[in-house]
């Protein structure tokens, strides 16, 4: 049953992307970044193209079909852009985006991206590792979670009235987990700036993680001492919990996670095995050493 309700809920994804895909459609190009390989980047991948990147996307604030972003994120400012830093650290900070983007080389790292849906991409993003983030804002020796805060603006997001969502969207990692070389801070996408609808200016990525907990156009980071509240487990917490590694031995009430559609590859290519941490267990399985993972998902 679970696999016929993954191959289902792939073919249903498959119809929605034939439903709402145009290639004749231009996205905006964004602006060039300078750019270096990073050894951390998965090998032996095609890349997701970059329509699909940008035409297929889950970002409630500006609707919640996954044409919605790509049609109203137009709207979205991301100058001027500040983050603000609070907490518990060691002076409160506000950073600009434009000092973020040279605070260290942008690296091209090119991960799997995973969503608890069942569908699946490979992108070559382009920041640097949270952790040069998080040594700048120098958090306290009690500082155990880092909790990331988006903007919730009305003016310039539609989709704020459309769901119950505790709006603004709020996402958490565990201090080692925000540490991890692979967590990324993430500026750009295919070697530009990232395109409103994929979070811009500035988003994390979290690549052993489903897709939501890597929260998109962030303008608060607060580093606490107590799990933070998440968006999508406050909103159902027997659904979303606060770890959320892709792990295809515990599956969403709705969806299988032993399977995945990979959008945009060649049909007979699509529908493959879900990897246990999205593949990426060798850098951050020892993180959950003796935690039981169906109990902690």
């Amino acid at each position: 049953m679970a696999a016929a309700a993954a191959t289902g809920a792939a073919a249903f994804a498959g119809d929605r992307i034939a439903r709402i895909f145009d290639p004749k459609t231009s996205v905006q190009a964004g602006t060039k970044l300078d750019t270096v390989k990073s050894p951390l980047s998965t090998t032996g991948e095609d890349l997701t193209p970059y329509q699909y990147i940008t035409n297929y996307n889950n970002f409630y604030e500006f609707g919640v079909e996954k044409s919605d972003p790509a049609k109203n994120a137009g709207r979205l400012q991301t100058r001027p852009w500040t983050v603000t830093v609070e907490g518990l650290v060691k002076k409160p900070k506000t950073f600009d985006i434009d000092t973020l983007l040279k605070l260290r080389p942008q690296e091209e790292r090119v991960y799997r991206f995973r969503c608890v849906e069942a569908w699946s991409m490979v992108i070559p993003w382009v920041g640097y590792s949270l952790s040069e983030f998080i040594k700048e804002c120098e958090p306290l020796g009690n500082a155990k979670f880092v909790q990331f805060l988006t903007l919730a603006d009305r003016k310039q997001m539609p989709g704020l009235s459309q769901s119950s969502i505790n709006w603004p969207y709020s996402e958490g990692l565990r201090m080692d987990e925000a540490m991890n070389p692979l967590t990324l801070l993430t500026f750009g996408l295919y070697g530009e700036t990232l395109p409103n609808q994929d979070g811009a200016p500035v988003r994390i990525i979290v690549p052993w993680k489903y897709g939501f907990k890597s929260a998109k156009s962030i303008v608060k980071v607060r580093f606490v001492d107590k799990q933070p509240h998440t968006a999508w487990n406050d909103q159902a917490s027997n659904e979303y919990g606060f770890y959320s590694n892709v792990n295809p031995n515990v599956d969403h009430p709705r969806w299988s996670q032993k399977y995945e559609r990979r959008i945009g590859a060649p049909i007979l290519k699509q529908r493959r095995q879900t990897l246990m941490f999205n593949g990426y267990g060798d850098q951050v399985a020892s993180l959950y050493n003796g935690m039981d993972l169906r109990k902690y998902y």
